[in-house]
């Protein structure tokens, strides 16, 4: 991808009068507030194909699924906030079209049935994804449900009591709503097509670790099971028939198996895409001008590695750099990105990106066994880290990759010492 100097750090001839955000997400309320926090002065609109307000999305897998949180508890921001910040909010609102105009961007929307068009300066895509689904016999049937928004959440909610759930996809989404599930009373099975858990996401100490923590849930999980059918009798769900014949019975089936990043108005614009839209460090598409935050991005690293970052950190550090691009300030610098997962009584915490390493420490308190810290090293400096169940290691750590500290594997090795003691020195 190639970015003209011009734009590298956003400057621009003048600075833009209004933009224009598609999508409502974390990443979109933080890229507002930046540009405010910043000084920018012109007109912002959010625009999200959503009617409800924006709100977080980690607590739909969890709390709102128990009923401890409410719709309204976690907005993002309450109504006022937009009024009071000059803050443009249109719901219920989908962006068909888009294309480069003299100046800046032509956006065609429809709003309750009526096209609508919005000039803009700047474009920022914060288009999010969607829940990948199954092209399986039985697939579309109504109790076969994804979990990416909230009235997905509400909809999840309202099955979970009548019967057995099955869970297909062992990645966050699926073991999270397992182990809620599973909290609730329900039978729960999780079925895996490979031969373990998380397994682009995490290592095989923490994945095996965590695979006997939902086990000791009495969550069924179902490794090297292959879905081939979606069975039900006379309208209702029956189960998941495996390839190897059996079938797991299940009222109601979850599908968590990814996310789809939504580029079509990045195609639309002639944007480098690739699984996603492709940006630098500063959120720039390949045409030097639009910008794009949260999980519709694809990373390109020093090395050209591409991978995606999908966190409330990626959408926060992405929108901080989009605003001051918009501004014409200094973009901050970028700390360690970081991950966290909670799956019943098991916190995950992440820090660091896990691949290509060379060697893993994997440190476990015996007197405090639930606690482990998977340790990853290349060319024996510290690159990433697993944290399960230790917050106060994951905070040192987290510290010391944000501040470039890369320890050796001998450094961390003795476990009778405290990584928060072994770490010390970088954090004074």
């Amino acid at each position: 991808m190639t970015v003209g100097p011009d734009h590298s750090t956003g400057s621009e001839a003048s600075t833009p009068r209004s933009v224009a955000v598609v999508g409502a997400s974390h990443a979109a309320v933080h890229l507002a507030d930046r540009l405010r926090a910043v000084g920018f002065t012109g007109e912002i609109t959010l625009i999200s194909q959503e009617t409800h307000l924006p709100y977080q999305r980690p607590p739909l897998s969890k709390a709102m699924l128990t009923g401890e949180v409410s719709a309204d508890s976690v907005l993002l921001r309450d109504p006022a906030y937009y009024r009071a910040n000059r803050i443009e909010l249109r719901t219920g609102t989908e962006v068909t079209g888009a294309a480069r105009a003299e100046g800046g961007y032509m956006l065609e929307m429809i709003r309750e049935n009526r096209r609508e068009t919005l000039s803009v300066d700047r474009l920022v895509l914060a288009t999010g994804a969607r829940a990948r689904t199954l092209d399986l016999p039985g697939a579309d049937h109504p109790d076969v449900l994804v979990l990416r928004e909230m009235d997905d959440a509400h909809r999840l909610l309202s099955r979970v009591a009548r019967g057995p759930v099955a869970v297909i996809g062992g990645g966050f989404i699926g073991l999270e709503v397992a182990a809620t599930a599973r909290g609730l009373g329900a039978d729960v099975t999780v079925i895996e097509a490979g031969d373990r858990l998380l397994a682009r996401a995490v290592g095989p100490s923490t994945a095996e670790t965590l695979l006997s923590a939902h086990r000791a849930m009495a969550t069924d999980v179902e490794l090297g099971a292959v879905p081939v059918e979606i069975v039900a009798d006379g309208g209702r769900l029956i189960g998941v028939r495996l390839d190897d014949g059996r079938l797991i019975r299940a009222a109601t089936v979850l599908v968590g198996v990814g996310a789809c990043p939504r580029t079509e108005i990045a195609d639309q614009l002639g944007l480098d895409t690739d699984g996603g839209v492709v940006v630098d460090g500063n959120c720039l598409a390949s045409d030097g001008q639009t910008l794009a935050i949260g999980d519709c991005t694809i990373h390109v690293s020093e090395s050209g590695r591409r991978f995606r970052l999908e966190s409330v950190d990626n959408a926060t550090e992405q929108a901080a750099a989009a605003a001051s691009v918009i501004a014409g300030t200094e973009v901050p610098p970028r700390g360690a990105p970081w991950f966290w997962s909670d799956q019943g009584d098991q916190k995950l915490q992440i820090v660091g990106l896990i691949g290509g390493h060379t060697l893993v420490l994997v440190r476990v308190d015996p007197e405090r066994p639930r606690r482990r810290v998977a340790l990853y090293f290349t060319d024996d400096a510290l690159v990433a880290a697993e944290c399960l169940n230790s917050p106060a290691d994951f905070v040192a750590l987290r510290s010391a990759l944000a501040r470039g500290f890369r320890p050796s594997a001998a450094m961390l090795a003795d476990t009778s010492v405290p990584l928060k003691k072994l770490l010390a020195p970088v954090r004074a």
